[in-house]
């Protein structure tokens, strides 16, 4: 029973800041992978940062990169995703996944939780 549970979205202005977390139940996450993705209406889902449970090496798109910050908690097996200066482009419903692949893409991931809408008004 593995479950992913992705929370924090919301509605914010340009250049404001949310944060997002991304809880895991079921299953172990040491040789896990986990991602933040996002999807806007008419796109494709891509990859926004990624984080190794087991050594903590991050990985950011080149459009979150000086903005976002993905970091883990491992006693609330939790993820966490700071987003600053958000701007328009970054409205999207973002999803959190985990899977054993070295891909931040979502043909990496195992498993996913539903989505949290971040609405950025300009």
């Amino acid at each position: 029973d593995v479950q992913l549970q992705a929370s924090g979205g919301g509605l914010v202005q340009a250049g404001g800041s949310l944060t997002l977390s991304c809880a895991a139940s079921g299953f172990t996450l040491d040789a896990y992978v986990i991602g933040w993705f996002r999807q806007a209406p008419g796109k494709e889902r891509e990859g926004v940062s990624c984080i190794s449970w087991l050594d903590g090496v991050a990985y950011y798109a080149d459009s979150a990169k000086g903005r976002f910050t993905i970091s883990s908690d491992n006693a609330k097996n939790t993820v966490y995703l700071q987003m600053n200066s958000l701007e328009p482009e970054d409205t999207a419903v973002y999803y959190c996944a985990a899977g054993l692949e070295r891909l931040c893409t979502p043909y990496g991931m195992d498993y996913w939780g539903k989505g949290t809408q971040v609405t950025v008004s300009s």
